[in-house]
């Protein structure tokens, strides 16, 4: 199998995306040819994403893509949706190998066994494995910034969502094992790590010891080279006194956070499985911004979801203006099979998810707004990042530590992953 080109393509989020790029460097390393996913290759790897049944449908669709690019090809369908999916998938004629989760680290060996005898790939029992899989990166496609898998599986079960079910109970990497590829990146150059995991706040409950995310987050804080340390999604709950009043006192943390809310309905949250009351998330917000000066806080929104009443969809939506996110993420409910959601009562017309979604994404904008002119002649620090062209001027774009996207024309000096002190001048948020 050396030396055959290899085509790639990631469905799904950036623990998926990780684990891509994770993938690909141990095809590098064992003499695989890393291509395009375009016609022409002889292995194609899907690495699949199975959050909603859109997300089911999109993988099949690039499954079969693959294959009628090149019929000769192998084409390898990994990930949460075969993990979901199971046996099933091997009757598939376009899918030739199936990988689970926990089993892309032997992604090599498994080739090689196709290639001696057909073998048909990996799946194991998910829901009762308590092994990490050692899966890591020594590079990354964002040149600057670089997303670190730290944990995986979840024991949440909230009603709506599959992914326990694909991804298995918690699973923490070992902090030893963070800290030394955050070590190899920061000396690869990069400046900036974001941590993050399938429920990046259940770090280290798996563990005997005191670690958890606190304390992994201080590890890495301690590495030389690296200047920022963002988070990926957050539950709530972890959100304690004590928790920010440490991450705001370490000067490398970014004033960034995703706290997953859902709904600002207290029945709805019920309904969901979420674990907390609309006023106690409110109370996580305000710690956040006691520690912090005017940090950006992002969060995800369902619309639509089962029983959902024009009342409860107007709490939520109070509830927003309230808080007074800097960005709000709006999804319309969708239905997933296997979840406890699919099957309740009361389930809401897309024409009405979709009136809810506009109302929410106005909102949205307005936020965003006043949150970006906040900043407007006040001093900031920018990562740069990449080359763009932003009405037909050659620019810079990069991201303050509040995660905003800032542009500034090319003068000349090369700006990329350069950390520099601007003046905000203007918000293009319409």
């Amino acid at each position: 199998m050396k030396n055959k080109k290899v085509a790639l393509h990631n469905l799904g989020c950036k623990v998926n995306a990780y684990e891509t790029e994770a993938m690909q460097q141990i095809l590098e390393e064992n003499g695989y040819e890393i291509v395009p996913f375009a016609p022409g290759a002889d292995i194609y790897i899907i690495n699949t994403c199975t959050v909603t049944n859109i997300a089911d449908r999109k993988s099949r669709q690039m499954l079969h893509k693959a294959k009628k690019m090149n019929p000769d090809a192998i084409v390898v369908a990994a990930g949460c949706y075969v993990q979901a999916a199971g046996e099933e998938l091997k009757l598939d004629e376009a899918i030739d190998v199936v990988i689970g989760n926990n089993q892309k680290q032997h992604l090599a060996e498994i080739l090689s066994a196709y290639e001696e005898s057909h073998a048909d790939g990996a799946l194991i029992d998910i829901n009762h494995t308590n092994e990490y899989e050692a899966l890591s990166i020594h590079r990354t496609a964002e040149h600057t910034r670089a997303y670190i898998k730290v944990q995986d599986g979840c024991n949440q079960f909230c009603s709506y969502c599959i992914i326990p079910y694909a991804r298995g109970r918690v699973r923490s990497r070992d902090m030893t094992d963070v800290v030394e590829e955050v070590k190899k990146l920061a000396a690869a150059g990069y400046q900036e790590v974001v941590l993050t995991g399938i429920h990046l706040s259940s770090y280290g409950v798996d563990k005997e010891d005191d670690c958890n995310l606190l304390t992994l987050i201080q590890a890495v804080h301690e590495v030389r080279g690296i200047r920022r340390i963002r988070l990926g999604s957050l539950e709530p709950r972890i959100i304690t006194e004590e928790f920010a009043r440490t991450i705001g006192s370490l000067e490398k943390m970014c004033p960034h956070f995703h706290l997953s809310l859902q709904s600002g309905c207290d029945a709805t949250l019920k309904r969901m499985n979420r674990r907390y009351t609309a006023e106690e998330y409110y109370e996580k917000c305000e710690l956040l911004r006691k520690y912090f000066d005017h940090p950006a806080l992002t969060t995800d929104v369902i619309v639509g979801f089962p029983q959902e009443s024009d009342e409860e969809f107007e709490i939520t939506k109070k509830f927003l203006e309230k808080v007074n996110f800097y960005e709000t993420h709006i999804f319309k409910y969708s239905r997933r099979k296997g979840t406890r959601a699919d099957r309740m009562e009361g389930q809401i017309p897309e024409d009405i998810k979709t009136q809810r979604s506009h109302v929410l994404q106005e909102l949205h904008e307005k936020n965003k707004r006043r949150f970006e002119e906040y900043y407007i002649g006040r001093p900031v620090e920018v990562l740069f990042e990449e080359k763009v062209e932003k009405d037909g001027v050659e620019c810079y774009q990069g991201h303050t530590r509040e995660y905003l996207k800032v542009t500034v024309p090319d003068i000349g000096e090369d700006l990329h992953n350069k950390i520099c002190d601007c003046i905000l001048q203007e918000s293009d948020v319409e």
